[in-house]
């Protein structure tokens, strides 16, 4: 394996290209997304430090899924297929490891492609925004500050609407007492009401 630093908004692989090896995150924070024909991104996942992703390349040996991009400047740890196999078939219970954050991994795509199916647009926001919380949230007096910078532009690549729709739903959440906007960090004021909805 090999440590690597890479910039913000640097494209590390994209769908399509051979899967040769896995990423593990050290530092920063890695966007898996895909795209339409038309152009249009959806964010599948935020990798996070001590995450891992390119799991199913390394596996299989086949073509990326998806789109890896920075978020952040990062230090990742790549491990080659061609190192890592003999690894796994030496080593079962790294196997079991594994096949356990990739079950977790179909568990979150299942769980999106749900609430992309089923939710309406306000229902997805209030999700992406509750598991952000889960994620990045830290209690205040006042509220769960998201200590994640994310523009609505992304907001919106995660959640399947538009920018505009976005800045709606928040201005409405806004007015609602729900959600606070301060400093271009989001300040979720009523945590329950966002599961609720």
């Amino acid at each position: 394996m090999r440590v690597e630093r890479y910039p913000a908004r640097r494209v590390l692989v994209r769908k399509g290209d051979p899967g040769t090896s896995m990423m593990v995150v050290l530092e920063g924070r890695v966007q898996i997304c895909t795209r339409s024909e038309e152009g249009r991104e959806f964010v599948v996942n935020i990798i996070n430090p001590g995450e891992v992703f390119g799991e199913i390349a390394l596996l299989d040996g086949s073509d990326r899924t998806a789109d890896a991009v920075t978020m952040d400047p990062c230090e990742l740890m790549i491990l080659e297929r061609r190192d890592f196999m003999p690894f796994l078939r030496d080593h079962p219970d790294a196997c079991m490891r594994l096949l356990e954050v990739l079950c977790q991994k179909l568990r979150w795509t299942t769980g999106v492609l749900e609430a992309a199916l089923f939710l309406e647009g306000p229902s997805r926001l209030a999700k992406v925004l509750v598991h952000l919380a889960s994620l990045y949230g830290h209690r205040m007096d006042h509220g769960v500050e998201l200590r994640i910078r994310l523009s609505q532009q992304q907001l919106a690549n995660m959640v399947g609407m538009s920018r505009e729709s976005i800045n709606k739903q928040l201005g409405q959440w806004r007015d609602d007492g729900i959600v606070a906007i301060e400093d271009g960090r989001i300040l979720i004021t009523d945590l329950c009401a966002l599961q609720q909805i």
